[in-house]
This record gives C-alpha cells, structure tokens and sequence, in this order.
C-alpha cells in the first residue's frame, strides 16, 4: 500500500489547510465524558472487546469526536460550530431521540408526568385512577402517537446522562437522522449525506486529499477502527503483534461487514464440532449415567512440615454459595491425608466452616487440625524448576496438584418433552481418575508433535515483573505449564483443527477464540462460588499474572462461549496493519492518533506473551513480515531516560512521517506535574507544538483499581512547531500565567451550570495543559530540551519545566476563586483557607478522589492539608465539617490560627448548644478586630451555610443551619 505523498505546501484548492480547527477552540468536554462514561460501562457489551483481551481500549466515542473535532473549521459563529458537532456526534436533543431504543418505564414516566401543568396531565393519566393513587392511562394501538409524545415529553426533561440510560451509543447508529444534512451542510459549505462523505469531503478541503490517519501504539485497534468506519484510510501499527492482530481482526473481520463476519462463525463452528467429536469419541467429559462435566476444580496439596501430613490448600471450601455445597475436609489417618467429600445441602454451620477454615490464608498454611501454621514461602525452599517436558508435577515436588470437584450437567426431558438441563457437583470416582489419566497419556502422544507444530506453547518464560513470579512460586518455566493437561489437550486440539483452514480471516478470527479460551481456562483461572453466578473467572481478572492454590477448568461446552467471538459487523475503508516499532513508521499519515505507553503502564508486553505464546508458529503463517514475540527489550516503559529517550524517538518519526499542516493528537492519562515535564520535553524535542488539551473522563470505577487512580484522559492537539526565535525564561514565565489565565476564562464562560462540560479535576489539568501550550510553542534560551531528556536526575530534583508546571497549578489555584465567593475576600484568606473552602467545593460536586484535593493542596501551597480530611481513603477523600473538627487545633499558626477555623469553631459552638449567643460570644473574645473583620465573617458563614443545599453534602446539614442562624446574628449585632 503507498502513503500519501508529504507536501511542504500544501496544494490551493485546500482553503482549509492552515485554519484552526474545531477542537483547537472548543470541545463538549461534559457531554463526550458521559458517552465515554457509557461505553467503558457497557463492558464486554463494547464493540471491540469481543474480539479478546487487551489492557486498554480507548472509547470509540473518543475517537470519533476527536477525528471530528480535528476535521470541522471554526467559523465567527462559536455557538454554531458547536451545535453542528453536537449532531454530527448525535449528542443534541434530536441525535438523542434518534439514538433512544429503550422504552421508558411507567413510574418514571408518572413521577415526570406530576410535576408537570394540569392541562398535560390531564391528557395522559387515566381518569378512573383514584386521585391518590394516579396512573398513566392505556394506550391503544391506534394511539401510538400518543404513547410516542408521553415518552418524548419526559425524555427531553431528563438530564443528559440519564438520557443515555435510553440510548444505543454514538457508533451503534448511523451518525444524523437524514433530516439534520441540510442544516449541517448549509452551515459547513459541503454536500454529504452521510459522515463518510463529510469526513471525505472535509478532507479535502484541508488537505487536498482524503486524510490518512495513523496510530503507532494501536493497542487494541480502537482508534484505526473508528476512523476507518468513518470513512477514511487507518494505518495501524504497534510493536506487540497481539495488538497488531486485534487490530488486523477489528478492520478486517468486524469491519468486513456482515458477509465476512457470517464467513467467520462458519468457520468457528466447524472447528468447534469438529473438536467436539473428538473429545466425544475419546469419552473424557462424560461418565456412565451420561452427564457431561462442563468444571474441573483443581487444588494444590502440600506436605506441611510440622505434621508431614499431605493438606490440600484453598482459601475457603465453599463450591456453590446459592446450593449451599461444600467440599468437607475428612482425615485419612492411615495415609495421613485428607479425602475430600462434597456436600451438598449443608447446614449453616457447615457453610460457615466452609467459608472461614480455608487452608491457606495470608500466604500460609493452615492445618485443618489446628497446628501451627507455616508460610508459603518455607515450603516453596524445595520448590523444583520444571522442565519443557513436564505438565503435571513429579512425585517428588513440593507442589501436587489434585482434582476434587466435578460439575456435570445432566440433560433430560421434562414432562412436556422438553429438553432441561440441572448441575451435580460430586467428587471425583475412581473412574473419574481413570480419565483423567487418560486425558494425560492422550497429550503425552501429541505433545512433542504438536509443539513443533505451534499448537501448544514451547516458549520459555522470560524473567520480568510480572513473570518472575511464576518460576519463583511455582517453578513453571515455560508457557504451558500455567496449564493442566486437560487445558492443553482441549486448547492443542482447536489448534489443530484450525490450521486446517485456508482463508486468512478465518484462521485469524481462530486464533482469537484459542486465546479466549486460554484466558477462560487456565491454571491461574479461580473458581468463584457466587450465589447464582458459579463460574470460572478469567486469567486476566486484573492486570497480573497471579498463581492460584485452587482453580477451575472449563471443559468444551463450557468454552463454547470463549471460543465463539462476540462479532459486530461494520464497514471499514482499506487500511493497514502492522507489527512495527514506532521508532521505525515510514509510513506518512495526515493525521496521527496515538495513545502511547505512560510512565507507569501496565506490563502488558510481559502479559502478552501469555497469549503469544500460543500463537508462535501460526501467527507467521498467516503475516510472513510480522514477528512473533513481544520485543520485549523494545517496549517503551519506565520513567527514566530510556523512556524519555524512546518517547522522542518515537514522535520524531511521527513529525517527519506528516505534511506540513498535518495534525497530531496524544491520548494522555496521569496527574504527576513530573511526568507532565517529561512530556512537555518528549514533544518539544519530537518538533510539536500543543495548540489544545481537553480532558474526558474514560475510565470506570472498579474493584480491581483500588488506590487513587486517574479517571480522565488528556487530549493533547498538536501541530508542527513553526517558530524557531527562542525566549528567555522571564519571558516563558509571564507567558504561562497569562496563558492559564486565559485557558481557565475560555473554560468557566463555556461552562453551564445546568449541563457541566468541566470537572474539578478539569480545571487543575487544564493548567498542564496551558503551560505545555506555551513551553511548547518555541524554544527556551535556557533550556536544551535534548540535554534535559538524556540527563540522569538526582533523588527529588525538579527540573525547569517540570517547576514551571507546578508554578502553572499555583496559578489556576490562586485563579479558581470558589463560586458566589467574594474575590476581594479570598485575596485576604492564607492558602489552607483557600484550599479548605476550594475543597468544599470540590465535595459539592461529589468529587471524593484523593489526587484531586492532593493537586489542590499543591496549587494552594497548603502542605499540612491532610489534618483537614475527614477519610483519607484514596475514593472517599472529604473534608471535616465544623462539628467533626471540634475543639481541636484552635491555636497556633497556619490554620488553627485562622479567621475561617474560628468561624467553625463558632458555628460548631452554636450547633451544641442550639444558642447563636455562644457563637458570637467566641468570635467576640477570640477575635481582637472583630468589628473589622465583620464583613469577611459574614461571607464565609454565609458560604458555609449555603452547603445545607447541596444534596451531596448531607453531613453538612446540621453545621450548615448552625452557620446560616450564626451568620443571621453577627449581621444584626451592632455596637
């Protein structure tokens, strides 16, 4: 495939070339955060993720507005600019209606209905209903307009995110309703029908050719995706070919559209039945009364030191919480061992046993009988590296591996003929032993063979962060032993039969399943007996590779639904996909898109190889050019230098691999001003120049992200640098103040207090942004962007950049003045005042993430800022009230010395006596200039009591009445 050809000038008939862009002015930061919002919640529902594990896909939503948003002009009309996005994007009010398919439910249409003038009511309640209990009145089908008009009356009185309840996303509709082109074509000058067509012709007007959009770090194939289906021409490239491969599968298979994907599952069912005869035929997966095992549950057994007993080690004995089964530990005295009985039915009592008296806990053993307990770690002294050769442990190993528990699934027909299915658990039997050994010797016949071949793993695993552990915990030394004989023959056979098919797609979308399948099923799979929801849990329920002491193997029917794709048919343009360094892209792109590696990324480079070690021999069938390992040593990570290094590398080759008037976007997630210095270096020294940011909320909450994690995204839009007159650093100073001043305006007259575009965490990382903006624009006499980069740093040194950052966040602080607070009041307050009052405000808004109040204390100066939080928990940070501060800390400097922390004191005085007297008498005496600082205390009393409106801030109520009937005294109380 050829490039586009780079043009220095770019050609006439392109009035656009050198105009700003849409995104380069204003972005709908609110309203594409709750879509992100919406589509990272929709889970495995998402379009992409069916296609298999990835650590990190950007929302499609993201990429589209940003492709839009770098495409559509500005125009002296700002408010039709936006307005035109807004239905491009369909997030206005008609997009809105056009993407609702959910019907809205009865009781929210009544509590809507209520509230709203009797003349409406009265066309929509039923007139029979008692006027106590009204109703909403039936509706014939001839009245189906009508029902229609009740659900878009109340849908267009919702605000915009619980409209979204409602909605299909952006990218599961087909952009405009036919009747929006003529008002987005009048507007724009252009004449689509469609947003392929409008992404094309838009193109051309500022590049003189259909854009060419590239992402060198494609990860998971989001952004080549969407802009493909959008209509123009997507390189993708990464230097891990797993992702390279989601990528080629997300343009070439989902983006093949329906005739490709129907192809695809044709292919995944043949290779699926035709394993399916097999494991029949050799009588592994079912017993003699018919039923099929769909679980095996595993556990490790150890020789405890103390007893020299052999224990089987689990966390808990509990197999299936809503059946109330157990597995029942019996002592074999004479083997001094334990048989495992399952239970099913038991008591209370036994369930509680089952749930508290599990033989391992905090990384040691724990006897049944109650002796001593012994760490992991003492037992693992004797611990033995397998070798290729092994994929069940020796007699002699310290580890022994045991099955125990057996789901079957009986079928049979009820009593109208039909077809039912119920669970058994039960032990294994002697002849459940007997298949598992014939399971064994069946892999021994094939192992060495199918290894050559690539159908198992026969790669070493290479030491790392997260690998290490495998070899020092459990001794596996390659790929395949995280897994059971049982999971290689299943997993080996798919692979067998898949590399019997000739069409490229096919083979791919296979190869897939084989790595959905590895993931479902594995040695490092847990079994998680949740009431109603018994299942085997992924390998990668989080981002680590963590060895188990009991797990689950899924047999074939229970991999049908890893194996089988979750497919989404669209249509994607001609694109390309490759395995490459971006170090080394020779490939010219319009426009590039790129969410690089940060700081402190995951490990995904060593997680993969989890997945590439399957594929090996058949991924280089099927892409002769592409490598087959994770180029580890390459992977850009860390913080250091290296990184640094790499990360200029890298962009470097994205600035010489653009035209002139080509646009860039950096996807970026972190809140340290360090790592923020870095990245002003990395794409000041790369020759780019950030024009605009604008931070989305991207990510979701999760129990597997415990700690104080960033939940936005940082678009960075960047062009070439033009400018070569350096300034001086006084300059650069005034020039970041000034900029961040002007960035935070441009933000708070774009805001609407009805329908927020900007979070609080918005407006601390918009001041990131303006200094990039500014440091970025042109060189800086004093500081050789090069020598900072390759310079080793001492422990706690801050660079140049890296202060002017900091000094940024100081400005948007001292900026930032609280709403309907008085800002000649707040230029009297010290910095723990202002963050304490900034920070009420911040809670209002439901904001409770530590590094938020963190970055506050940091702009405000306010260093001892955490005696002022009520929880400190990274998710649950807030502040003290007045009544939890208490008599604490009334004296001193700082803070406690402090006018405010009077002022609370005073109203926590009168909350406890229910007398305002008391307040202002310790304002009175506490306060030698009392009547001179009258007016200041009003204002903050005034402020403190305007939180007994906030809903959010229910444990304010109380001190809040205190501080209104407080405040109400102390501006009647004359001399």
């Amino acid at each position: 495939m050829t490039s586009q050809p780079q043009s220095a000038t770019p050609p006439a008939e392109t009035p656009l070339a050198d105009a700003p862009c849409f995104i380069e002015h204003q972005f709908p930061v609110a309203k594409i955060s709750m879509e992100s919002y919406k589509e990272r919640k929709a889970g495995n529902g998402q379009t992409l993720t069916g296609l298999g594990k990835w650590w990190g896909r950007k929302p499609l939503v993201l990429v589209r507005a940003a492709l839009l948003g770098l495409l559509l002009p500005t125009t002296t009309e700002p408010e039709k600019d936006r307005e035109i996005f807004l239905k491009l994007m369909t997030m206005d009010s008609e997009g809105l209606w056009h993407r609702k398919t959910k019907t809205i439910p009865g009781k929210r249409l009544l509590e809507e209905l209520l509230v709203l003038p009797h003349s409406v009511q009265k066309r929509f309640l039923d007139p029979t209903a008692p006027s106590d209990a009204p109703q909403i009145r039936r509706f014939s089908r001839a009245e189906a307009e009508e029902r229609e008009e009740l659900q878009r009356l109340v849908f267009d009185r919702m605000s915009y995110d619980e409209k979204l309840i409602y909605c299909d996303r952006p990218e599961q509709v087909d952009g405009p309703a036919p009747e929006s082109w003529d008002e987005i074509n009048a507007h724009l000058g252009t004449q689509a029908n469609n947003l392929t067509e409008l992404v094309q012709e838009l193109g051309q007007l500022r590049f003189g050719h259909v854009p060419r959009v590239g992402d060198a770090f494609c990860g998971g194939g989001s952004i080549p995706f969407e802009t493909a289906r959008l209509g123009v021409e997507a390189y993708g490239a990464d230097l891990n070919p797993m992702a390279a491969l989601l990528t080629w599968a997300a343009l070439n298979i989902d983006g093949g559209g329906q005739e490709t994907v129907a192809a695809v599952e044709a292919a995944q069912q043949h290779v699926y039945e035709a394993v399916g005869k097999q494991i029949n035929s050799w009588g592994i997966e079912h017993n003699s009364l018919g039923w099929r095992a769909d679980v095996f549950l595993y556990c490790v057994e150890v020789r405890d030191p103390e007893s020299g007993w052999w224990i089987p080690l689990a966390p808990n004995w509990v197999i299936a919480a809503s059946k109330n089964i157990i597995a029942k530990l019996v002592p074999d005295k004479k083997n001094r061992r334990y048989d495992i009985e399952i239970v099913e039915a038991a008591s209370e009592a036994g369930m509680e046993t089952a749930r508290s008296r599990g033989t391992v806990d905090n990384s040691r053993l724990i006897p049944p009988d109650g002796g001593p307990s012994t760490p992991i770690e003492v037992i693992r002294r004797n611990l033995r590296l397998w070798g290729n050769d092994d994929f069940v442990p020796r007699p002699d190993d310290v580890f022994q591996e045991r099955l125990y528990c057996i789901r079957w699934v009986e079928t049979y027909l009820d009593s109208q003929g039909r077809k039912r299915t119920r669970r058994h658990y039960r032990a294994p039997t002697t002849d459940d032993l007997q298949r598992e050994a014939k399971v064994l010797e069946l892999l021994k016949e094939r192992f060495h063979h199918w290894q050559v071949k690539g159908f198992i793993p026969s790669r070493a695993i290479i030491p790392g962060s997260e690998t290490t552990r495998l070899q020092r915990e459990r001794g596996w030394t390659h790929w395949h032993h995280l897994f059971t004989p049982r999971q290689l023959l299943l997993a080996g056979l798919f692979a067998e039969e898949n590399a019997k098919l000739t069409n490229k797609a096919e083979r791919a979308v296979c190869l897939l399943g084989i790595n959905s399948i590895t993931d479902w099923s594995s040695r490092l799979t847990r079994w998680a007996p949740n009431p109603g929801k018994e299942m085997v849990i992924q390998t990668f329920g989080n981002q680590a590779l963590n060895t188990l002491f009991n797990y689950g193997c899924r047999g074939l029917t229970y991999l049908e639904t890893s194996f089988f794709l979750r497919l989404v048919p669209s249509f994607c343009v001609s694109s390309h996909t490759m395995a490459s360094d971006a170090r080394d892209t020779s490939e010219t792109c319009t426009i590039w898109i790129t969410d690089p590696p940060y700081a402190d990324a995951v490990n995904y480079h060593e997680l993969s190889e989890f997945f590439l070690a399957w594929y090996d021999k058949q991924l280089s069938q099927l892409f002769p050019d592409w490598y087959t390992d994770s180029k580890r040593a390459l992977a850009v990570q860390g913080s250091d230098e290296s990184f640094r290094r790499a990360m200029v590398d890298a962009y470097t080759r994205l600035v010489q691999n653009m035209p002139d008037n080509g646009l860039q976007i950096v996807m970026f997630t972190h809140q340290d001003a360090a790592v923020w210095a870095d990245l002003t270096m990395i794409l000041w020294a790369a020759g780019l120049h950030v024009t605009q940011a604008w931070t989305i909320a991207t990510e979701t909450d999760s129990a597997l992200k415990q700690g104080n994690y960033v939940q936005g995204t940082v678009l960075l839009v960047l062009r070439k640098r033009k400018e070569t007159e350096p300034l001086f650093m006084d300059e650069i100073i005034h020039d970041v103040e000034a900029e961040v001043r002007r960035q935070l305006d441009t933000m708070t007259r774009l805001e609407d207090d009805s329908d927020p575009n900007f979070g609080d965490a918005d407006y601390q990382l918009a001041a990131y942004a303006a200094a990039l903006r500014v440091l970025t624009a042109q060189p800086i006499e004093e500081i050789n962007p090069e020598r900072e980069i390759l310079r080793e740093r001492k422990p706690g040194e801050i660079s140049p950049v890296e202060k002017l950052i900091r000094d940024a966040v100081k400005i948007a602080a001292d900026h930032l003045v609280p709403r309907n607070f008085n800002p000649d009041i707040w230029r009297f307050l010290s910095p723990m005042e202002r963050f304490y009052l900034k920070g009420l405000e911040v809670e209002s808004h439901g904001e409770y993430r530590s590094g938020v109040y963190q970055e506050l204390a940091r702009g405000f100066g306010a260093a001892e800022y955490t005696e002022l939080l009520a929880n400190t928990r990274a998710n649950e940070t807030r502040l003290k009230s007045a009544t939890e501060f208490g008599k604490k800390g009334l004296s001193g400097a700082g803070f406690d010395g402090s006018l405010l922390r009077q002022c609370l004191f005073a109203v926590h005085q009168v909350r406890q006596t229910e007398e305002t007297q008391t307040g202002l008498n310790w304002l009175k005496t506490e306060l030698p200039d009392y009547w001179n600082q009258r007016e200041r205390i009003i204002h903050l009393l005034d402020y403190l009591a305007s939180l007994v409106r906030v809903s959010s801030m229910a444990h304010w109520r109380k001190d809040g009445q205190a501080a209104e009937l407080l405040a109400g005294t102390v501006r009647n109380d004359h001399v």
